[in-house]
């Protein structure tokens, strides 16, 4: 039997998360900072570039995956157990490698690249043992980091993308006031997450049913449990007078969005409705400051003056705000668009932000508990635009 190393196949219709036009306009991008840099071809090998310019979110399990793209040719490369559902699921060509004997990915990607190259790759992304390999079957003669390119390609959104990340935005709602509904004492934190989830797929599957469905979740966290911001959901019972903390995460096509909420279950004590009134305070007052001209440092150091005059500022845990696109909790950050002390990026028009502060009161002191708001917003021409619709504060979220 002729067993190759790699093949082609296509079969079935193809269908993508945005029009080709779409993934043409970002690739076009790229390959202008590919001029700029003097590449003549990029590998990407993270979940997020390759669903970024070609729509394919690829299942490793143990497998590499990768697009390749020169002046003239987009080209997926996956493993042959998917057969052709990347093909169906990708703009451009595909590529599938077989497994028959070991480093086919590599004699796969050569196929497109050559040897000799001057090849742009993701530093931050792929380990020492595969950049051995890219070396060894490549022999690039040149290799550039061209992940800090695409970052901030990636935190620059078109009107489709913003699109979908509203859609996103409100299915996060959704997910939130079914949460709201499950609340009350003697739930376990997994039933109320699991009411959230499920309305959550269903709301995806009735806006986009030509999509793949996977990955969309539900933090919901109690008492003692509400510390920490990400925080697994566990088998706790709710006992009134519990703060809460809901958290829905909605996946489309690879995009993420959220939606955070503090809520008490029955009644709300004087020293934690300070503390979540004054957080609130914080929240809104950090939205007035989204805008364009404003630096991501410059807002946060705002919104530590806010807290420092109230005394809080001390329990504070992270930064105020992060990017949003195609991301989830292990794949996508874009770090240059961050509310924290060290990030000088400028917001502009088409960013996607949210504001999200936080505050941790240690267990024992009045007030104890984690409280936390997010709202996402679309920077302007004059301002920001918030696309969250579930309230915050306590007199929708004193629940049960």
């Amino acid at each position: 039997m002729n067993r190759p190393d790699f093949y082609r196949f296509y079969q079935g219709p193809r269908i993508l998360p945005f029009a080709p036009d779409e993934y043409d306009a970002r690739l076009a991008i790229l390959r202008k900072s590919m001029d700029e840099a003097g590449l003549s071809a990029c590998l990407f090998t993270s979940m997020h570039s390759i669903a970024y310019y070609s729509g394919f979110l690829y299942c490793a399990f143990g497998r590499p995956y990768g697009l390749v793209v020169t002046q003239d040719a987009s080209v997926t490369i996956s493993a042959g157990i998917d057969a052709a559902q990347p093909w169906r699921r990708c703009h451009g060509d595909n590529i599938t490698y077989t497994d028959w004997q070991r480093n086919n990915y590599w004699r796969a990607i050569r196929e497109i690249t050559g040897q000799g190259a001057a090849l742009g790759f993701e530093a931050d992304h792929m380990t020492l043992a595969q950049h051995a390999l890219m070396t060894e079957f490549l022999a690039p003669i040149r290799a550039h980091d061209i992940a800090p390119a695409t970052m901030r390609q990636r935190m620059h959104k078109s009107a489709a993308e913003i699109a979908l990340i509203r859609q996103g935005a409100a299915v996060a709602d959704v997910g939130g006031y079914a949460i709201r509904e499950a609340i009350r004492e003697g739930a376990r934190e997994i039933d109320v997450a699991m009411a959230g989830r499920d309305a959550m797929e269903l709301e995806i599957a009735e806006r986009f049913p030509d999509a793949e469905y996977r990955d969309t979740w539900v933090w919901f966290q109690s008492g003692i449990n509400t510390d920490g911001a990400h925080n697994p959901v566990t088998a706790r019972k709710l006992e009134r007078g519990d703060i809460l903390s809901l958290n829905t995460f909605p996946m489309i096509s690879g995009y993420y969005t959220a939606l955070e909420r503090t809520l008490f279950v029955g009644d709300v004590d004087a020293a934690s409705r300070a503390i979540w009134e004054a957080n609130v305070a914080a929240h809104e007052y950090g939205m007035s400051l989204l805008k364009p001209g404003a630096s991501c440092a410059e807002v946060t150091e705002a919104i530590n003056a806010f807290f420092a005059e109230r005394d809080l500022l001390q329990y504070r845990t992270f930064g105020y705000g992060h990017s949003f696109g195609v991301l989830s909790h292990y794949y996508g950050r874009e770090a240059g668009l961050e509310l924290r002390e060290d990030i000088d990026t400028v917001l502009e028009p088409g960013m996607v932000i949210s504001m999200e502060p936080m505050l941790t009161i240690p267990e024992g002191q009045p007030g104890a508990g984690g409280y936390r708001e997010h709202d996402i917003l679309v920077i302007t021409e004059d301002g920001a635009e918030d696309i969250t619709g579930y309230p915050y504060g306590p007199n929708f979220n004193t629940v049960g």
